[in-house]
């Protein structure tokens, strides 16, 4: 009887005798984290190139176009910023995905089946659950920040494909955004004139910087969308692994219930 019946508690940690490998690996493999890992690294992928070039243009058009030198030294380190915390983002993702396959399948019951592993699995979920939520507030700055520069270089291409801005004799004023210029910049760098300006603002580097943010503000959403898909992966494999625990202590108890059970002697005629 207790043999049987800690056969049959215990199964789920245990191999069944007909089940190939590939069966077994299947239900290893944490399939909500492997689709946010997808998605992190092909959003992630997209926005460091997009957002590298995006900025680099935004910056050939205060140089080239107004003349602007000074007050831009901010530019190279916020891409360089925007460009480690993709990188970090990707070695978070893989760091996840390791920590789910910790906690998926037959696999948690062989790794946490100590009291000290149980406790190390729900530390370090809680440590990349924190992290997350701090790269996903970052994510979210960044999109923003991604929005308002595809909303300025659209209302630009669209200035660009008016009837009224020539493109032999044009002439386009920005001095209606002054405000937006570094303090001391003339007022004649701040208009395009002639067409060989115009043609280089806006078929040179609006239109290319306008598709770079675009694709970039996409790639941002996506990654945030997969950071939303691996908090709700490290939650429950934080809930997995807790009730793990609860699980062990009520196997062991049920083993010592049997054991007790099958050396105790019954007699079959005694009735109470």
């Amino acid at each position: 009887m207790g043999s049987g019946a800690k056969s049959s508690y215990g199964g789920s940690s245990m191999h069944r005798p007909n089940e190939d490998c590939c069966s077994r690996c299947i239900t290893r493999v944490p399939y909500a984290t492997l689709i946010a890992l997808i998605l992190s690294w092909a959003g992630v992928g997209v926005f460091c190139g997009t957002l590298y070039r995006g900025v680099n243009l935004t910056l050939r058009v205060l140089q080239d176009v107004f003349k602007i030198d000074k007050g831009i030294g901010w530019v190279e380190p916020t891409q360089l910023a925007f460009i480690i915390l993709g990188a970090s983002m990707a070695a978070l993702a893989l760091m996840i995905l390791v920590v789910a396959i910790l906690a998926t399948g037959n696999t948690r019951h062989e790794v946490y089946r100590s009291s000290f592993g149980r406790t190390g699995g729900t530390v370090a979920c809680m440590i990349f659950i924190f992290v997350t939520y701090v790269l996903l507030l970052c994510w979210l700055i960044v999109f923003a920040c991604c929005i308002v520069m595809t909303v300025f270089y659209s209302l630009s291409w669209g200035v660009c494909n008016t009837d009224e801005i020539g493109w032999e004799d044009g002439f386009i004023d920005f001095y209606p955004y002054h405000f937006m210029f570094p303090s001391g910049t003339m007022r004649e760098n701040m208009e395009v004139r002639g067409s060989a300006e115009i043609k280089m603002f806006c078929k040179d580097y609006v239109e290319h910087a306008e598709v770079m943010f675009i694709l970039a503000s996409v790639s941002c959403f996506i990654v945030i969308v997969s950071l939303v898909h691996f908090l709700m992966a490290l939650s429950a494999n934080y809930a997995h692994i807790r009730g793990h625990g609860k699980f062990a202590e009520l196997q062991d108890l049920h083993d010592l219930t049997s054991e007790t059970l099958t050396l105790t002697e019954r007699d079959p005629y005694h009735i109470k």
